[in-house]
């Protein structure tokens, strides 16, 4: 079988993946809103690996939102060390998994349950798993499932799954609604951009990469940077914008990729710190609603469109993997499910 044939097939495919979840959402709607307008204290998303990086961009968007406090926790530590992410007052747990039977957020859910008593929604790609089982309301996006390891479209359906119930939860509907354009527009952006994503993938010379979001986006720098590691075994790592420049850009040379997943709010910033990279050497990437190297040219609200810079650098890890003689599909030392003896 032709290496990368499911990774590939998952990245391109993912724009219907992400109309299903908008409809999940949508027949959801008023389990969700009757949920997600009771009297919390605070709101806690959850999970492991990917689907933690995807809890803390969901959080920063939920919170956003609704001025309702929210985080991002690793499903590990909520079930290790609840004293340390969870307070005495009302707490909803919002838990996401791709296979819905990691153990860590399985074990999790059943002991939040158990000693807290408190209510739990849950995001997932399967609904016959035990996740969906213990939650008060399970959203299951069908669409997202993969035959790979690298979670590419899973993970993007569930943050289309989050982002609307964060807009929701905050009654931005007209931003909700205007979600229905993502599909289209996405499908248009991989076409688009991806010979640009294999130039950069297939070139060997480069040896490290930075990805920088801030606010949502830091969530998601920290999902595609797990992207490069795990299907390239290459250096990456994440940052917010302005603290890249507090040492970290003391690894900048001229074999390093400084991507920018730029905001509308703060574009003359976010694009500065891109900007002085470059003077020192690093070639820099950007990604925008306009005006960069990767341009959505969308029309959608920021608050919505959040999972467009995803597939661009979800492409860039593919091809590197490839030109590097290694299978995406099959990431080294790794497994679609972490299942534990606890």
């Amino acid at each position: 079988m032709e290496r990368g044939i499911y990774t590939k097939t998952e990245i391109l495919s993912q724009p219907e993946a992400w109309a299903d979840a908008l409809d999940v959402v949508e027949k959801a709607r008023a389990a969700l809103l009757s949920l997600l307008t009771d009297e919390f204290e605070q709101v806690l998303f959850t999970g492991c690996g990917s689907t933690y990086y995807l809890s803390m961009a969901a959080a920063a968007l939920f919170q956003e939102s609704t001025g309702k406090i929210a985080r991002g926790v690793p499903a590990g530590e909520l079930l290790l060390n609840p004293q340390v992410v969870l307070g005495s007052g009302k707490t909803l747990l919002v838990a996401v998994s791709r296979s819905g039977s990691t153990t860590e957020t399985v074990r999790a859910v059943e002991q939040f349950k158990r000693e807290r008593g408190g209510r739990v929604l849950a995001i997932t790609n399967y609904g016959d798993q035990p996740l969906a089982g213990l939650a008060d309301l399970a959203l299951v996006i069908e669409k997202g499932q993969e035959e790979s390891v690298a979670q590419t479209r899973s993970f993007a359906s569930m943050f289309v799954a989050a982002t609307g119930l964060s807009l929701l939860a905050g009654q931005r509907v007209s931003e909700y609604q205007a979600m229905r354009g993502l599909p289209e527009v996405g499908a248009k952006l991989i076409d688009r951009y991806d010979s640009q994503a294999r130039g950069i993938g297939e070139a060997l010379e480069l040896d490290r990469f930075y990805f920088l979001g801030s606010g949502a986006r830091y969530g998601l720098a920290c999902e595609v940077s797990l992207k490069m590691k795990e299907m390239t075994l290459t250096h990456s790592e994440p940052f917010h914008f302005m603290e890249f420049r507090h040492g970290p850009m003391s690894m900048v040379t001229e074999n390093a990729v400084v991507v920018g997943m730029v905001s509308e709010k703060n574009f003359r910033h976010e694009t500065a710190v891109l900007n002085e990279m470059q003077t020192m050497g690093g070639r820099g990437l950007s990604l925008a609603e306009a005006q960069s190297n990767v341009s959505f040219e969308s029309g959608l609200p920021e608050s919505a469109r959040a999972v467009l810079y995803l597939p661009a650098l979800q492409l860039m890890a593919f091809y590197r993997s490839l030109a590097k003689g290694l299978n995406p599909d099959r990431p080294k030392n790794l497994t679609a499910v972490v299942k534990l003896d606890l």
